[in-house]
């Protein structure tokens, strides 16, 4: 009996970590980690614009970000910190955590440390995602 209760904890355990993610609109998972940091996992071909759009949102709703305030590329895409076999994109709402300087640029990219948004511009990449009436 120790045995089987023991198996059912060590396999509920893996689950426990997923339990704290947030699904943004476009489906991606954000995995929150230390201080003001947190990975948005790539999946089914988003590319830089639904990456920023998950994290944006998870900034907004998830952690109360105001509009104004920037999200930078902590580490840029490539291997995951949280999911083993995964590709991911960390980023931080903190500049000081960053091992680059932050910088601004007219193409969107999720490979280079330290590349800044602001939330409010981020979250509009959110809106390819929403189907108005109109659009049916």
């Amino acid at each position: 009996m120790k045995r089987l209760a023991l198996a059912a904890i060590l396999s509920a355990a893996p689950l426990a970590a997923f339990a704290q993610s947030f699904t943004a609109v476009n489906e991606l998972q954000v995995i929150p980690l230390s201080g003001a940091s947190f990975e948005v996992i790539e999946d089914h071909g988003e590319g830089a614009r639904g990456m920023w759009c998950a994290a944006a949102e998870y900034a907004e709703e998830g952690l109360g970000t105001p509009s104004a305030a920037e999200i930078y590329v902590k580490s840029p895409r490539g291997p995951s910190i949280s999911g083993v076999g995964r590709t991911g994109v960390v980023f931080t709402l903190n500049d000081a955590e960053l091992s680059e300087p932050a910088f601004k640029s007219y193409s969107v990219s999720v490979r280079n440390a330290g590349q800044a948004l602001p939330v409010g511009h981020a979250i509009q990449f959110c809106k390819d995602y929403i189907l108005e009436l109109k659009d049916l």
